[in-house]
């Protein structure tokens, strides 16, 4: 599974495999049914609803859809479609066979997608809700562990549990161990029981430990799962009476190895290992520019972080008017706060990613409000004299990042008066010299200077070590507090990450090769 040039992100209700969706308004129920023979790439049967990238693909989906589509549902569902099992987690066989950017890559959206059903809980009314309709072990309990609740079927033999430890000499890396401690309360000791419990937890004890919110018996289980939706939904925030955003097929297409959108376009230099992304301004009124661009973005994001891996950086461009930007930033409405939700979250998606990311801010940008977000996202900002950026209102706290502070704030972390300075510059067009002035751009070049500066720039990148400038840029980009999410991509995605690349794991004799072979794997045993 070295090869990961066809991976795409473009799917819908009727094209799902795995996931089936059904509403009833206020509820919507998610059913988990793993089409065993419905990998995303050939070698391994995803039994016991075990997933791979494919099925997390899906449920991404879902999550959006139901946001933008289903303004009528307040509370989702999340069960499984097979009898005394809701989910096996992540398919062992896949794991096993896979190339160590393949595993990594797949927990990093595993983990993108479950922030999103968080999201979906705290800032859209959409409360989830996990009906462990039996076993749910490892993914399959970190799925659940998304979901504002839990509820788990007291039969005798339903269990949570995540064995990763114990049975793969890995971790529960789709935020696992810090979602039971941070989230959920779990007392620690009692956490290092559980990790380390194959067989996992079943019914009041799983209660008592605070791994789930309710045991609920087999012959009551559908009708309490039902009364529990209903009374989450009762609480929510969600609009009546206002009609859904149908999110239509993204129109892309393949120009010179690069991809064309509406109003996004990634080029690629692969000898220079560089890739340009630019996004394109609204043209005329606003309209739907806004959630188009936003959705071709992510696209753009998730295609080159999975398909280009030598493609190590990365120079953001933006083209078109600042005030046609500004002006679609605006709006009270339900519609309006889920699209700049979006915004967050795309804008979050590449905080994480592993690519050395700069900003060319040049004569014809439209790097304002929400885009200059895109700037202050990057490692650095080259900025051409006669350019000019807007800050804007939303920039200081419509778009955290996942350690809770906005970019500002995390640029001049430690120094509250400097961003109070940029808050005065609010809504004034910044030329360069002023830019660089107020620290919001890196360095200010003239035009001798910029073609030189930006080829050595991307020179110097290309010749660096690319495991080095990942955790580097991952620690500079992540000042400040630490929260749930930070936790899971910065502490435990790193300690997962290599984990992954070492025998006891990973090795011929390493636990995920030897699981299911009745030979015990063999383990260096120096702690270091």
């Amino acid at each position: 599974m070295g090869s990961m040039s066809e991976v795409g992100f473009d799917t819908g209700p009727d094209s799902y495999r795995h996931w089936r969706l059904s509403i009833e308004p206020p509820v919507a129920t998610l059913v988990l049914k793993v089409d065993e023979q419905g990998g995303l790439v050939p070698g391994y049967e995803l039994k016991q609803n075990s997933y791979d990238l494919g099925v997390d693909i899906e449920l991404h989906d879902a999550v959006q859809r139901l946001r933008f589509e289903h303004p009528e549902v307040r509370a989702v569902v999340i069960t499984g479609g097979l009898e005394r099992m809701f989910c096996a987690g992540a398919n062992i066989r896949m794991l096993a066979q896979s190339s160590h950017p393949w595993k990594v890559n797949f927990c990093k959206f595993t983990n993108e997608t479950r922030n999103e059903i968080e999201d979906a809980c705290v800032h859209s009314g959409q409360t989830y809700l996990a009906a462990l309709n039996g076993t749910a072990a490892g993914g399959g309990y970190e799925i659940a562990l998304a979901c504002e609740r839990i509820l788990l079927v007291d039969d005798n033999s339903s269990a949570v549990s995540l064995p990763e430890v114990s049975l793969l000499g890995v971790l529960p890396g789709t935020g696992g161990l810090t979602r039971v401690t941070d989230k959920r309360g779990v007392r620690k000791d009692l956490a290092d029981v559980f990790a380390t419990k194959p067989e996992g937890v079943r019914g009041k004890t799983a209660l008592a430990w605070g791994l789930v919110d309710e045991v609920v018996p087999r012959a009551r289980f559908d009708e309490i799962v039902r009364e529990r939706a209903l009374q989450a939904a009762a609480r929510s925030s969600r609009p009546e009476g206002v009609e859904g955003i149908r999110l239509a097929p993204l129109r892309r297409s393949i120009v010179d190895g690069g991809l064309e959108y509406e109003f996004v376009s990634a080029s690629m230099d692969r000898e220079k290992r560089c890739a340009t992304i630019t996004v394109r301004g609204p043209s005329g009124g606003g309209g739907a520019w806004l959630l188009t661009m936003l959705r071709e973005l992510d696209d753009v994001i998730l295609r080159l972080r999975h398909n280009e891996l030598e493609t190590g950086t990365w120079l953001i461009k933006t083209e078109g008017d600042a005030a046609a930007v500004l002006a679609c930033e605006g709006g009270g409405d339900w519609a309006a706060r889920e699209i700049r939700l979006l915004a967050k979250r795309v804008f979050k998606r590449l905080d994480v990613t592993s690519r050395s990311l700069i900003a060319l801010i040049e004569p014809g940008s439209c790097f304002a409000g929400l885009l200059l977000e895109l700037a202050l996202a990057c490692d650095r900002q080259y900025m051409l004299e006669g350019a000019a950026i807007v800050v804007a209102e939303g920039n200081f706290g419509r778009y955290p990042m996942g350690n809770g502070l906005t970019r500002l704030e995390s640029r001049f972390y430690g120094q509250v008066e400097q961003v109070e300075v940029v808050r005065g510059a609010l809504g004034r067009s910044l030329e360069s010299a002023e830019a660089e002035a107020l620290g919001l751009v890196t360095v200010a070049l003239d035009d001798i200077d910029w073609d030189d500066e930006i080829r050595l720039a991307v020179e110097e990148r290309a010749a660096l070590s690319p495991d080095a400038l990942t955790g580097m840029e991952a620690n500079h980009r992540f000042v400040g507090p630490e929260t749930v999410e930070s936790k899971v991509f910065g502490r435990l995605a790193a300690w997962q990450n290599w984990i992954f690349t070492r025998p006891n794991a990973s090795g011929p004799d390493g636990a995920l090769a030897r699981y299911g072979t009745g030979q015990r794997a063999k383990f260096d045993r120096r702690r270091v």
